[in-house]
């Protein structure tokens, strides 16, 4: 299961991280959201140890969102190094999140 980000843990899990961090910005009535979940949350336990792997609930967790600009969901943010570096938006295929996941490490 992915990491849960929120607003309180963002900075210290994301900002703060030594490895790239995949964000995925879902909701719970998000129907392209619930269809990536499952790639998301296997890329969190094949990647263990490479990059870290988590999501952001919007509705519940408002802040994080906003900071980065995130207006349509699902939207993956790759940062690293505290910089977003990557960004795509809508529910992608397993191997273009791998391939972009591996462009940064």
């Amino acid at each position: 299961m992915a990491l849960e980000f929120t607003d309180a843990n963002f900075k210290e899990l994301v900002l703060e991280s030594d490895k790239p961090v995949l964000v995925d910005f879902w909701a719970t009535w998000c129907g392209p959201c619930r269809a990536i979940a499952p790639v998301i949350d296997e890329l969190h336990t094949e990647m263990d140890g490479k990059a870290v792997i988590g999501k952001v609930n919007v509705d519940e967790n408002s802040d994080t969102p906003v900071n980065y600009g995130v207006r349509n969901i699902p939207t993956l943010l790759v940062f690293k190094n505290g910089e977003v570096v990557d960004k795509v938006v809508g529910n992608q295929p397993k191997s273009k999140l791998v391939e972009i996941l591996e462009s940064h490490m």
